[in-house]
């Protein structure tokens, strides 16, 4: 098949770092596969060029924390959540501290620097508590970074603690919280966000979390998960709507993406499969020019695919993530510890190398 004039020109643009339009973007996510993936990692090369002393391009790393999901208790309900329990279930908690010390030190034990601390939107619990566990953990564990709670939640915390967004967040930051993770993004579109999860924040407010957690000089994360209710248009709109807050704050640290987990949740959607989800990552490497780092989502699409994605426009290989609760509840259980991830990098063609949340290599 031969190309198309506005095919090689729109190609062309990208092999040159420009940025692209959504309208482009639209067009690029029709080419075959491996023509798109081959242009993303361009991209990649392009975006690591100057990374670790001229090395980056040879470079994929990856990170060892743990989820500690401090309460599975949640008033949202989202439809494709199988984790969430209410207080009147019978397998209803949230952690002690003496709990969350176990959890931390096995994590220790392992090596690890960074504990993604989320849990649910528990109608009851008051800011002392949230204020207490971080204290607690930034004085026991000063090593282990906290990469807390997601904006949906400090969406929640505003509200039912009856203070201003940007003086929880400040709060929060002064009593230990180092990043902010970018969960409850699903897909950054409200008429898509009324259906899936009507209850949770809207696009702007979960924007604003990071606007201000960028402002108080808190990086973050971004996210996106696709396969379900959203079109093609949702998912550019949402790359869009991240590029641009990009442009503004340049807080994000990197962006990943997964589909939709369907099993035990109450959302009906037909799942996608692997060659949509590198796709959508490969597209999300081009389009997203301003940001530096994005990661394979093996804990999804399983390791093999995992591997396969850093030829797909990611750099980084995400988590060992010892403790993983609520992707699992919806049916998908994959595990890898730090010498298996190392060997997968490895054979892939890279050089394997463990990080910290701002992507400083720690070996």
């Amino acid at each position: 098949m031969v190309a198309s004039l506005s095919e090689t020109s729109l190609v062309d643009k990208v092999l040159d770092g420009a940025r692209i339009s959504r309208d482009e973007a639209a067009e690029l996510y029709r080419l075959p596969l491996n023509e798109l993936g081959a242009l993303a990692n361009a991209r990649r090369r392009m975006a690591r060029a100057d990374a670790f002393e001229g090395r980056g391009n040879e470079i994929v790393t990856y990170i060892i924390d743990r989820n500690v999901n401090y309460t599975n208790v949640c008033n949202v309900y989202c439809k494709f959540c199988a984790f969430y329990r209410t207080e009147k279930d019978a397998d209803h908690y949230v952690l002690s501290l003496a709990e969350i010390d176990h959890k931390l030190d096995e994590l220790t034990a392992a090596g690890g620097v960074q504990v993604l601390l989320q849990g649910g939107h528990h109608p009851s619990l008051k800011i002392d508590f949230y204020l207490g566990m971080l204290s607690h953990i930034r004085e026991k564990y000063p090593h282990i970074n906290i990469h807390g709670f997601s904006p949906p939640e400090f969406n929640h915390f505003a509200e039912v603690f009856g203070l201003p967004l940007a003086e929880v967040i400040a709060r929060f930051r002064e009593a230990g919280l180092g990043s902010i993770p970018g969960g409850g993004g699903e897909i950054l579109v409200d008429r898509v966000r009324d259906r899936i999860a009507p209850l949770k924040c809207d696009t702007d407010h979960w924007l604003e979390v990071m606007r201000i957690a960028h402002g108080m000089g808190m990086n973050s994360s971004a996210t996106m998960m696709f396969g379900h209710v959203e079109t093609l248009e949702d998912r550019i709109e949402h790359l869009q709507r991240l590029r641009d807050t990009q442009d503004e704050t340049g807080g994000f640290t990197a962006f990943i993406c997964w589909t939709f987990q369907p099993e035990n949740t109450r959302l009906r959607a037909e799942p996608v499969g692997s060659a949509e989800y590198l796709r959508m990552q490969a597209l999300s490497r081009i389009f997203l020019d301003n940001f530096p780092n994005v990661q394979s989502s093996w804990v999804t699409q399983g390791p093999r695919i995992g591997q396969v994605a850093l030829s797909y426009g990611a750099n980084d290989f995400g988590s060992v993530m010892m403790e993983e609760n609520v992707v699992s509840s919806a049916g998908t259980s994959f595990h890898l510890d730090a010498p298996m991830i190392e060997r997968l990098i490895g054979d892939a063609g890279y050089e394997p190398h463990r990080r910290n949340n701002w992507y400083q290599l720690l070996n």
